[in-house]
């Protein structure tokens, strides 16, 4: 007689820590500390499913300002569907812990975490921070999610950047849910970098601004999520119907600020731009002739400074190109009316 019994997971171990088959845990990473020498801690939440499966690695505030992924990442610990996993789900709500307790992108030492990798064990602090992060989260992951936001004073609509080159990448990128994907290159010394060099598959999610919880971004970003566990086989199906195929740009260019002054924005995120749109204009606050800018390229504006004192060379507007502009625009339309009017994933409140 055949066993018909499902194979059980195997105890998942970590700085460490063992985490049982059905149990979660929440393991404190030690990564720096203060001058005070008091310890700083990561918290790596561990769901360790009681059947095998893939090992995703959820991350947010790398940067530490970039706020929406802390969110997500809350509401993603709380949702039922994590009470049945196959495989097991580290989520890193705070990566940069320095920057988080700061409200700033960096590190003390004014390094980039997301720069720093694969880090050693005897350089910078950034460095440093960076080695044991991948030593002990990341070389354990199957795949990866980084959440990210704008930098300060820009906002991003809801975005995935991802090298499209890798098949399981691409998949992922697909499965999360958002109308556009940006086929990005890999940063040196960017987590995703690592990841992708190490054959895990990555992506970044990017949306909102740092320092500010936008609530559109986080509801896509749960859910999407959720969509990548399900893609995976770590959930079981709770849509209705899958995800609509994203829009991908292969390229974008960045709008910048030709002289100096009081920059006026007048198109908003999602726009559909043709080329040669008056989109913004700069002004002198002391008089004089205003300047217009004028769209270089047919796209979709992913990205907006929301400062309107700007400095001569500054970034603008990020335009994400397409073939079928108005088939994104109407994409983008359909899925910012279902994350605004639809109810929360959990039946919850917004804010839980």
């Amino acid at each position: 007689m055949k066993n018909t019994k499902e194979p059980r997971n195997k105890p998942f171990e970590i700085d460490g820590v063992t985490v049982q088959p059905g149990t979660r845990a929440k393991v404190e990473l030690p990564l720096a500390q203060l001058y005070t020498q008091t310890p700083l801690n990561v918290p790596i939440h561990v769901i360790h499913g009681r059947r095998p499966g893939p090992v995703l690695m959820v991350s947010a505030a790398i940067h530490g300002d970039e706020l929406n992924g802390v969110e997500i990442i809350r509401r993603l610990l709380r949702h039922s569907a994590l009470k049945s996993l196959n495989g097991t789900l580290m989520a890193v709500p705070v990566v940069n812990v320095f920057g988080f307790i700061h409200k700033t992108r960096y590190l003390p030492d004014r390094r980039d975490l997301n720069r720093c990798f694969p880090g050693s064990e005897t350089g910078s602090l950034g460095a440093r921070m960076a080695w044991q992060f991948k030593s002990q989260v990341l070389d354990r992951a199957t795949h990866a999610v980084d959440l990210h936001t704008g930098a300060i004073h820009r906002a991003n609509l809801p975005q995935i950047r991802a090298d499209l080159s890798s098949d399981d990448t691409a998949a992922m990128a697909n499965a999360f849910g958002v109308p556009v994907v940006i086929n990005s290159v890999l940063g040196e010394g960017t987590l995703r970098e690592v990841a992708e060099a190490q054959g895990i598959p990555v992506i970044t999610y990017e949306a909102g601004e740092a320092l500010r919880f936008d609530e559109g971004s986080i509801r896509a970003g749960v859910k999407g999520v959720l969509n990548i566990m399900q893609h995976l086989g770590m959930t079981g199906s709770r849509r209705t119907k899958a995800p609509a195929e994203p829009y991908i740009a292969r390229s974008s260019s960045w709008v910048r600020a030709e002289r100096d002054g009081v920059f006026l924005s007048l198109v908003a995120l999602g726009a559909w731009i043709k080329k040669g749109d008056l989109i913004g204009r700069i002004s002198s606050p002391f008089g004089g002739e205003d300047v217009d800018i004028h769209s270089p390229a047919a796209g979709i504006l992913v990205g907006r400074n929301n400062l309107p004192l700007v400095n001569e060379g500054e970034a603008l507007y990020h335009i994400a190109r397409f073939e079928e502009v108005s088939e994104v625009a109407q994409s983008l339309e359909e899925f910012t009316s279902d994350i605004e009017k639809g109810p929360t994933l959990a039946g919850q409140p917004p804010i839980v």
